[in-house]
């Protein structure tokens, strides 16, 4: 379901957007690596811990060889169940309960939300997967964008 987002209009107008009214679901899993400007994403039909665990599979076999990588995450149920199982080169960091403004990445779902899919209407599943791979793509085009939207320094080891 998109969102209606503020939009240019001659002064005295009152301008109409397009909002989606119906529910059909397609979750991007995403993940950035701040200091390379690097992201990795898949476009999945589901949320939970299959999905997920296919995610983190793909984020391992994208590290460098060699190298380790830290991933942060909220608390929702997928993130934090033990069937995930153990990845030699990912350690998995739970934040706080109800503290998404900590997750770097909530960073990107906004600037998705705002630049990709806000006054939008759908017309079928293909077309949302297709808009949905469009907006990754986009995003993790520029490096410069992952690095200055996603760096904490908080996290910078």
């Amino acid at each position: 379901m998109g969102t209606i987002t503020r939009m240019w209009a001659e002064k005295g107008t009152r301008p109409r957007a397009i909002k989606q009214q119906q529910f059909n679901y397609t979750y991007i899993f995403g993940a950035v690596c701040p200091s390379r400007g690097v992201g990795v994403g898949l476009i999945l039909p589901y949320a939970n811990t299959d999905t997920m665990k296919i995610h983190l599979e793909y984020i391992s076999a994208e590290i460098p060889k060699g190298k380790h990588a830290v991933i942060i995450l909220d608390r929702a149920g997928w993130h934090t169940t033990k069937k995930l199982g153990k990845f030699k080169n990912l350690t998995l960091v739970p934040l706080p309960p109800t503290s998404p403004e900590l997750n770097p990445c909530e960073q990107i779902w906004q600037k998705l939300r705002r630049d990709h899919f806000a006054n939008r209407s759908f017309k079928d599943e293909k077309e949302i997967v297709d808009a949905c791979c469009e907006a990754w793509n986009d995003f993790t085009e520029n490096p410069e964008t992952i690095t200055n939207l996603c760096t904490r320094q908080w996290a910078v080891l």
